[in-house]
């Protein structure tokens, strides 16, 4: 349950926080901060549920891990006091925190294990990659952008190329990134002399004018005048954008620059 990069400093009131239950008593009970630094938390009685609670035992195990609302941040005497309560969190808050917690414990287990590749210390990984990481809401979402584009999305942001390079190779070993593919064969016929040159021509032009950084664009040969058309992408309403562009662009511009016919056969979809 521990992760090697903890928060530093305080919490705000009205943040959602992870906490592990480390002592119940009949007034509330005592928890350990997962995500900062030498840090506990009260949950007074009073905070426990919404419903009438006759022993809070009933509700709370040691080693129990909930979402809480920080209602109390104080320095008493050289001492740190935050309060949590448990019924002011929403049942959509407590999935939404507990799903970017798990997230964010898979994404520094990334970090952690590319560092021992690299042969270097955790205070090395923090400074080299974790501290830029940590900026994104959802640091995993950038890790899985990354094994999608390559390590250069890393070196956006500020990660250095030794640690970019490490930390995408460790990624690839635990991310599967989901696509949807979309496919169609054009049958392009040209009676021209130099009919096969402006065919591949127009494959080309496709190539270049449709090609973006959220698909993968591949056209190839199944058997002259038979091409298909390949398009992937994360997000199904990207990859039929893209597709209808393309048949439009077969439509209108290929009979132009001398295609005689022009065919497109929508193949069948395939996610993975």
């Amino acid at each position: 349950m521990s992760i090697p990069f903890k928060k530093k400093g305080l919490p705000e009131i009205g943040e959602l926080v992870v906490a592990q239950i480390k002592k119940v008593f009949d007034y509330g009970a005592y928890t350990n901060l997962l995500e900062y630094e030498n840090l506990q938390a009260f949950i007074p009685w009073s905070e426990v549920s919404t419903k009438y609670v006759k022993d809070i035992k009933d509700i709370l195990k040691e080693g129990q891990v909930v979402i809480g609302k920080v209602i109390r941040v104080e320095k008493k005497q050289g001492r740190i006091e935050v309060d949590i309560s448990l019924k002011r969190v929403f049942e959509g808050e407590k999935k939404v925190k507990m799903l970017r917690w798990k997230r964010v414990q898979k994404a520094q287990k990334i970090v952690e294990i590319a560092a021992k590749n690299l042969g270097k210390t955790l205070d090395e990984a923090y400074k080299n990659a974790w501290i830029f990481l940590e900026k994104n809401i959802d640091p995993m979402a950038l890790i899985e952008e990354t094994v999608l584009k390559g390590p250069q999305e890393f070196m956006k942001i500020g990660i250095n190329e030794e640690w970019a390079k490490a930390l995408y190779e460790e990624a690839k070993k635990h991310i599967t990134i989901k696509m949807v593919r979309i496919r169609g064969v054009a049958k392009l016929i040209s009676y021209k002399p130099d009919g096969v040159e402006k065919i591949k021509g127009v494959l080309i032009e496709i190539k270049n004018k449709f090609k973006r950084d959220d698909i993968n664009l591949n056209i190839y040969t199944v058997g002259a005048p038979r091409y298909r058309i390949e398009i992937e992408a994360r997000d199904y309403k990207v990859a039929e954008e893209v597709y209808n562009q393309i048949a439009t662009f077969l439509k209108d511009v290929a009979q132009s620059i001398g295609v005689d016919s022009v065919e497109l056969e929508r193949e069948e979809l395939e996610k993975g």
